[in-house]
């Protein structure tokens, strides 16, 4: 009798199970990705022309300076300190600019780094309704972040590390903070001789960000308890804003030597990305390096990462709009650039790089870094 009902019990629930799947896939169809929720996108512009020229596929390779950015991990798998510089022109006369500095430790067991970005315009002519021509006035938005990472290599395979962040967001007249933290792994093994590598990455989980400051003050005409036609006169009062959420990103990679010896290499390798603030995209990209010798070397790069925000609707189809991408949509995501390199054997270095993004129908940006190590 007890088996008999332990039987029925099973049944039952395997048949609500089934009977709730599609109903859960149904629900799973529910888009509650937070389009337009966040601030202080400026975190998302990354560090260094390599990176850029590899469509942002990047984070399993990271092991110079730029990994500070990329991926906490993989600045322990640096061999000597090490400095690096990056800038670009983006859209609409912004400019965004990265530094970082980081310093092996213990023999190469841990490193630490420091790093900071900044990202903006000044001198924009303010507009109001009572001037729409400008009043005469100029203001200025300055977004910077400025973050300290401790990484460390567990075995000669694993390493892992951590970043604590300031981001500052100075919008004219106002101004919002918050603290973020950035934590990644690197994998590292070898497959037939040939390196191999997975990286997981999690970018800007951290407090929200309000804005506050004496943007905000204004003076409020209230109404009249009893409609009358008495004038009021203006009363002090100050505007409250909305805190937002920082744009958190996971990343998962992986990278594979196809090519692996002393004179080159060729290194092929993908990554899926879920930001909090739109769709999941996906890419990948590939990177030769050839040793011409006496410590030169000349880097080739190129990637391409979909960008599904570009992609409409099942319900904008209906509604009568086109799904097919124009020609600078499908070039959007589309990346590549080079650089050359000077190392001397246990000694200094040098690494110029240059990378090119096209943004669609933004137009394209060209991306410079510098770096040193000794």
């Amino acid at each position: 009798m007890k088996q008999f009902m332990f039987r029925t019990a099973g049944a039952a629930a395997l048949g609500g199970a089934l009977a709730a799947g599609p109903l859960l896939a149904q629900q799973s169809t529910i888009d509650n990705t937070g389009f337009g929720t966040t601030s202080a996108e400026f975190l998302m512009l990354g560090a260094g022309a390599r990176g850029a020229a590899l469509g942002g596929a990047f984070a399993t390779i990271a092991d110079d300076v730029t990994a500070l950015y990329w991926n906490p991990g993989g600045v322990a798998l640096m061999e000597r300190p090490g400095a690096a510089f990056s800038t670009y022109e983006y859209i609409a006369d912004t400019r965004y600019s990265w530094v970082g500095l980081a310093f092996p430790l213990g023999g190469g067991e841990r490193a630490i780094g420091i790093h900071g970005a900044t990202f903006g315009f000044t001198d924009q002519p303010v507009y109001t309704f009572e001037s729409p021509d400008g009043d005469g006035s100029t203001y200025r938005v300055t977004q910077t972040y400025l973050g300290l990472t401790y990484s460390q290599n567990f075995s000669d395979r694993f390493s892992a590390g951590i970043t604590g962040k300031y981001v500052s967001d100075r919008l004219g007249e106002t101004a919002g903070t918050a603290f973020a933290v950035d934590f990644g792994t690197n994998f590292h093994a070898s497959v037939g001789n040939r390196p191999v590598r997975a990286s997981f990455t999690i970018q800007n989980l951290g407090t929200d960000l309000k804005h506050d400051g004496s943007g905000l003050a204004a003076n409020i005409v209230r109404d009249s308890i009893d409609q009358s036609s008495i004038p009021q006169e203006p009363q002090p009062a100050r505007l409250r804003t909305k805190e937002f959420q920082l744009p958190v990103l996971f990343r998962f990679g992986v990278a594979f030597d196809f090519v692996n010896t002393v004179s080159s290499r060729v290194t092929v390798m993908s990554e899926f990305n879920q930001p909090n603030n739109a769709s999941a995209t996906g890419g990948g990209a590939v990177e030769w390096a050839l040793n011409v010798g006496s410590g030169f070397g000349v880097l080739a790069r190129g990637g391409y990462t979909y960008q599904s925000d570009n992609g409409l609707t099942p319900d904008a189809t209906v509604a009568g709009f086109s799904s097919d991408l124009n020609d600078d949509e499908n070039l959007d995501g589309l990346s590549f650039g080079g650089g050359i390199m000077y190392h001397r054997n246990g000694g200094f270095g040098v690494s110029l790089d240059y990378a090119y993004r096209n943004l669609g129908i933004l137009g394209g940006t060209n991306y410079f870094s510098a770096s040193v190590s000794w």
